[in-house]
């Protein structure tokens, strides 16, 4: 018994360390290839056949973020408080609702990608537009972003609603000034990885937000088409012509990625000491 839990233990280092190794070789593979062709030209604000700018995708990545998350988590999270705050579990709404949601999260990113097309692109006639590719990525992260948060919820004790109940405290109050603060570390750990499957995302906005290199004058309409980061980057690999400039592209996205992660756990570090220490 005791051999067997040495070799468990050991086979859960080797498992650790070798996810530590694959992130670190992927990470020194990307600088290695992309950092010495990074200059100042791909930070200007125009691109061109002769100036391989990025900086329109860098833009059009952060309004990407902004648009999608601003109707994915006030909808994920609200849902999720309804399913483990509200709703009775053999009620057969909520089953239908978490059926979906399990459905939404394991379909492939280039159906939603289909989706978006024909509904924001083509029946609302949204065109190739930011908008447009914004909310095809709200459906997708979604399910991600509603379970984190139902898992939060479960997290939070029974004892602090019980208490906010026997100071007098209603259940909307209990909810939205005990309940989601306690939780906030744990949705925002979902907001994260939502976060970077937006940023990193290139087949659902192929078909939704087009490729145009260039920061759009409105969020919908003929004129709102505009690639991301990400996109950019697959764009120019796939033509061929600048495969220097896709791997410089792919340093700047992981960066970015890095730092977001950083400060989003930092602040929900943070937070969730704020709330231990209240």
């Amino acid at each position: 018994m005791r051999k067997a839990s040495k070799l468990l233990k050991a086979l859960v280092h080797i498992a650790a360390l070798l996810t530590i190794l694959s992130l670190f070789f992927i990470i020194l593979f990307i600088l290695v290839k992309g950092v010495s062709f990074l200059n100042p030209s791909m930070f200007e604000w125009t691109y061109n056949s002769t100036n391989i700018s990025m900086m329109p995708a860098i833009i059009n990545t952060f309004i990407m973020v902004a648009l999608s998350l601003v109707v994915a988590v006030p909808l994920g999270v609200l849902t999720a408080v309804y399913m483990i705050e509200y709703a009775n579990k053999d009620n057969i709404l909520v089953q239908i609702v978490q059926v979906t949601s399990d459905t939404l999260a394991g379909i492939p990113s280039i159906v939603y990608g289909l989706f978006g097309m024909l509904f924001f692109v083509i029946f609302l006639e949204w065109n190739y537009s930011i908008l447009a590719g914004s909310m095809t990525l709200a459906i997708m992260v979604l399910p991600l972003i509603m379970r984190s948060t139902e898992d939060a919820l479960l997290a939070v004790p029974k004892s602090y609603r019980e208490g906010s109940f026997g100071l007098g405290a209603g259940k909307v109050r209990t909810i939205f000034q005990v309940v989601l603060p306690s939780a906030m570390p744990g949705i925002l750990a979902g907001v994260i990885l939502a976060t970077g499957r937006i940023v990193g995302e290139t087949a659902a906005l192929l078909y939704t937000s087009g490729t145009v290199a260039e920061v759009p004058s409105n969020i919908v309409g003929s004129a709102a088409s505009g690639r991301t980061l990400a996109l950019h980057m697959y764009v120019l690999s796939n033509e061929g012509l600048h495969v220097e400039a896709a791997y410089a592209t792919g340093v700047i996205l992981l960066i970015i990625v890095l730092i977001l992660n950083f400060i989003s756990t930092q602040f929900a570090q943070k937070l969730g000491g704020v709330q231990s220490n209240g």
